[in-house]
């Protein structure tokens, strides 16, 4: 999963980059709506961690405009007003979801994937392809019987291709959606993330290649 956090308080930012990131999540910041406005156009992310008072432009036009804009993008409002009030306004915007600060860590991953599942319903929110399993909420990946004991990187990547239903995904699609705005587009590391997952998901082999063209999960022979 892929998320735009647009928070100005740098300590908060940087906190919830760091805790997104040890549950698997590719994480970009933006300190001002300008900015957040800016990352959307070129990125795509799955959903927006939106702080409702920003510099630049506020929250409440940037939710507008990525709404009409990038409509794939789910918004989640993060805020300090929680008046019934100031929910209703919120929603109404077109955000997806409110939680008022303080809040949980926990409750805050758990909406995230939420809304995950709401961009894609027809996606299960267990994931199956043969004998692979896979809980994104619980970051838990089985192959038959055995637990499959990934790094972030790996479980983002194998999640992913999972999604795709057995369609290819090219190295520049992984990156765009496994890793952040700061990976470098020359970097090498999906091929070789691709080589220790195929490695750990073992035999028979179903992380497959398409040689010049990306991956995808074929079947087990």
């Amino acid at each position: 999963m892929r998320v735009l956090v647009v928070e100005d308080e740098d300590f908060l930012a940087e906190a919830l980059r760091s805790g997104l990131h040890k549950e698997g999540m590719a994480v970009d910041i933006a300190g001002d709506g300008i900015t957040a406005l800016e990352s959307v156009a070129v990125n795509e992310y799955d959903v927006m961690v939106l702080d409702r008072d920003i510099p630049g432009v506020h929250g409440d036009d940037v939710c507008r405009q990525v709404v009409a804009e990038h409509p794939e993008c789910r918004i989640l409002m993060l805020t300090a007003a929680g008046r019934l009030a100031d929910k209703v306004d919120g929603l109404s915007l077109g955000s997806d979801d409110y939680l008022v600060k303080p809040f949980d860590f926990p409750e805050l991953v758990a909406r995230l994937h939420a809304l995950r599942r709401r961009a894609a319903p027809a996606a299960p929110p267990v994931l199956h392809h043969g004998d692979l399993r896979l809980d994104p909420a619980r970051r838990d990946a089985h192959r038959g019987d055995r637990p499959l004991r990934l790094t972030r990187k790996e479980f983002a990547v194998l999640e992913l291709l999972m999604r795709a239903d057995g369609a290819v995904l090219s190295a520049e699609q992984l990156l765009e959606k496994a890793w952040d705005e700061h990976a470098d587009p020359f970097t090498n590391a999906v091929r070789i993330t691709v080589s220790t997952l195929r490695r750990k998901l073992g035999d028979p082999p179903i992380l497959r290649t398409a040689t010049g063209v990306g991956y995808y999960l074929g079947a087990t022979a």
